[in-house]
């Protein structure tokens, strides 16, 4: 009998409440604080900031104000050396490492056993339950899953402590039960070197049947190209006839798509998209054929929204999820069962809908460019690039852009460095396209460029073969969840690209 078939109901009773994210929000965020204020009232944080008399989300908004990770990296440091009951109940043993501040080259997001259980892990599951909903035919538990992680190492030499990629703690975390449908082996998974690692995936995949990929598109898709070499197939069908879906995030998926319907050409391949996070798992694409995600509500995560136009206010405004404003760029903040608190995750997002509460991510609170006023963000770097491939039939692999303020002529512009895995045949006819489309969803950017006065035509430096993995490896970050910085105000990581580029 099909494992999916056993499986399937005891999935989807879960549908009851996920139902209820388009008739409870509001009740479920007020509930999701309120649990959350209690377990950490007894913490040095909590009684910091009197948690015990905390009967509201208002009186939660007046207890302390927005943090960053600065504010926060005392309390983090402490936990790291082991101290308990800091920003949440107990000893949190895992932090993921994330990329770093103004201050400090790395961040160490803490992961209490609470945020493994009722954050990340429920998201994996709840991400299947709506697949399985929507797909009443699937057979993905008749196969294995191919799931990429990150690495880890020891953290300060505590035992059982590690800090490294947020995938290497799930995978190390996971029920032994999920090893009996997954590839690679765990030792595989958690090599450190991306390279060896990729080769070793390939191989110990080629000859599984996989029904469902899992991962970040763009080293997901290294991991797939290998494959391919290695097989000698033609279409990754020919290795795994019975794939069917690929769970996909981290980084936007526009940029990958036309290579992945390229790479598996078979009718009825699905893909959904996730939003997890080294804070925490706070989307999903509960329909195929809406690219907007539903906000999970019951993760043991509460959020707010400072409006963009805000960001750098001394006091912005904040407003929960039942005060936002369709169509309006927000920047998130959230409280986590991980000891987070009121805390700015960097990410920018966009409500497309309420009730349900559905929104698509706009880009980073630091990826845009704004340099002449143009607010460029990454929202309208993807949606330029899909219009500009769509006209010449390129394909884009990685791009990076900066302002180049003014050069020796006295001209200033957006110079773009564009990885293609298909070129345009004509590169200005791309670079135009791409910069009116630009123009048609930015009027701050139309109005830069009007007649050339503030800013000239943007220009395209094409990055040879490998250079963005390049300058990936030359940062100690290839593979795993690093990404690469798409837009910036600054020149250093541009600059750094281009002289790779040769």
């Amino acid at each position: 009998m099909s494992l999916t078939r056993i499986i399937r109901p005891f999935l989807l009773n879960r549908l009851h409440t996920l139902d209820q994210y388009a008739t409870h929000a509001e009740d479920l965020q007020r509930k999701a604080l309120q649990q959350l204020v209690n377990r950490a009232s007894a913490t040095q944080w909590g009684r910091q900031h009197d948690y015990a008399r905390i009967r509201s989300y208002e009186d939660f908004a007046k207890s302390q104000p927005v943090h960053t990770y600065e504010e926060l990296k005392g309390y983090i440091d402490r936990m790291r050396q082991g101290e308990k009951d800091l920003l949440w109940p107990g000893v949190v043993k895992w932090y993921a490492k994330s990329s770093g501040t103004t201050n400090d080259k790395s961040k160490f997001i803490p992961v209490s056993k609470d945020g493994l259980k009722d954050t990340h892990y429920r998201g994996g599951t709840d991400a299947v339950v709506w697949y399985l909903r929507n797909n009443p035919q699937s057979r993905i538990f008749d196969g294995r899953a191919l799931i990429l992680g990150g690495s880890h190492a020891p953290n300060y030499n505590l035992k059982s402590s590690l800090v490294g990629d947020l995938s290497a703690i799930l995978i190390e975390n996971i029920n032994p039960l999920v090893n009996l449908v997954r590839v690679p082996r765990k030792e595989t998974a958690l090599l450190s070197d991306f390279e060896i690692k990729r080769d070793r995936i390939a191989r110990e995949a080629i000859h599984r049947n996989v029904t469902n990929l899992s991962g970040v598109p763009s080293w997901m898709l290294s991991v797939l190209n290998r494959v391919m070499e290695i097989s000698g197939a033609s279409v990754l069908q020919e290795v795994w006839p019975n794939l069917e879906v690929f769970f996909h995030g981290g980084v936007a998926f526009t940029p990958y798509r036309e290579q992945y319907k390229r790479l598996i050409t078979k009718s009825g391949m699905h893909y959904m998209e996730t939003y997890n996070a080294s804070e925490g798992f706070f989307g999903l694409q509960d329909d195929p054929a809406d690219p907007a995600m539903s906000l999970m509500l019951d993760y043991g995560v509460f959020y707010e929204f400072i409006p963009m136009d805000q960001i750098e206010s001394p006091n912005p405004e904040v407003v929960p999820l039942w005060g936002v404003e369709t169509g309006r760029n927000y920047a998130i903040l959230i409280s986590t069962s991980s000891g987070l608190w009121r805390y700015m995750i960097g990410d920018t997002v966009s409500f497309t809908q309420k009730n349900p509460y559905k929104f698509v991510i706009t880009g980073r609170t630091k990826f845009f460019i704004n340099a002449f006023g143009e607010e460029l963000i990454v929202d309208n770097a993807e949606k330029g690039l899909q219009a500009a491939c769509k006209a010449t039939g390129a394909q884009v692999l990685e791009y990076t852009a900066a302002p180049v303020y003014m050069d020796e002529n006295g001209k200033c512009r957006h110079q773009w460095v564009i990885e293609f895995s298909n070129a345009p045949a004509d590169l200005g006819q791309f670079a135009k396209i791409l910069d009116s489309t630009l123009q048609q969803i930015n009027s701050d950017y139309e109005a830069k460029r009007y007649k050339d006065i503030t800013l000239q035509p943007l220009e395209i430096v094409v990055g040879r073969k490998g250079v963005f993995n390049d300058w990936l490896k030359s940062k100690g970050k290839l593979g795993g969840q690093h990404k690469v910085p798409r837009l910036s105000n600054k020149r250093e990581h541009i600059e750094e690209i281009i002289a790779l580029n040769s």
